[in-house]
């Protein structure tokens, strides 16, 4: 009596769908990579390019945001919640995957791999991120106007500049690959030939984002705006002043001498 025997290759485990709620969880995770997570990234290039046009611009882009309705709330539910979702549910399906690239040097391997680095990158880099320009130090929400001079601090050190650095590239990276798997993943791209061709239109918008944050992290550190004020006055964000440093203790005027008799 024969017996069955498996055709598939050693090591190589086939593919399969989701199993429960492992199906509706992967397919959670990724949505919140397009929605809200990859449109919050967007928003936020957009905002920080607002630093090549100066300290004020940037605080009235950080005055704005912090003034929509609800926005401690919209925080929390379409920023803070859906990141720590996303990133450590892409922890537990990279501990859980296999992958090989000695022995099978394949192109999606390759990319299967750098999805999982760019993604532990950038799940490091948005923590600190957060941590560092949003829960200590100044509060932004209460003092935009230091929101370009905290930044400038942070960027002052080599070694937070190259984090930076580093982390936008990967960043970018995750993010237009991770729209052109959710494209091949819902359906959205059917066939080699339609996925190749959003391929390219996914490497285009990844290098232009690239390109967005590396030139919004310059106009920090580049010779256009040295010495940022440390926190400008609700006039100097408006426009309506000049922008100078705060003093807090300026020297009284000097007293007129007594006339002569």
């Amino acid at each position: 009596m024969a017996t069955a025997t498996s055709s598939a290759p050693r090591g190589v485990q086939p593919i399969r769908a989701g199993q429960g709620n492992s199906f509706l969880l992967r397919k959670l995770h990724s949505l919140s990579g397009i929605v809200p997570i990859g449109a919050f990234l967007i928003e936020h290039l957009v905002s920080n390019f607002e630093a090549w046009h100066g300290p004020a611009a940037y605080a009235r882009q950080v005055q704005f945001l912090n003034s929509l309705p609800l926005v401690r709330v919209l925080e929390w539910t379409f920023i803070f919640l859906p990141l720590l979702y996303h990133g450590l549910y892409g922890v537990y399906i990279w501990a859980r995957g296999k992958s090989n690239v000695v022995y099978y040097p394949w192109a999606g391997n390759w990319m299967y791999v750098m999805q999982r680095w760019t993604g532990l990158i950038a799940l490091l880099y948005i923590a600190q991120h957060l941590w560092r320009q949003r829960f200590t130090g100044v509060s932004l929400p209460e003092h935009p106007g230091a929101s370009f001079h905290k930044v400038q601090m942070e960027l002052s050190n080599p070694w937070m500049l190259a984090v930076y650095v580093i982390a936008m590239i990967a960043v970018c990276w995750h993010f237009s690959y991770g729209v052109w798997l959710f494209a091949a993943k819902w359906g959205i791209t059917p066939g080699d030939k339609a996925r190749r061709r959003f391929g390219y239109a996914c490497t285009a918008g990844g290098v232009l984002l690239t390109v967005m944050g590396l030139a919004s992290i310059f106009a920090f550190v580049g010779p256009m705006y040295p010495n940022a004020p440390d926190d400008l006055t609700p006039a100097q964000i408006s426009g309506d002043a000049p922008l100078a440093p705060k003093t807090c203790c300026a020297p009284p005027p000097a007293e007129a001498p007594p006339p002569t008799q």
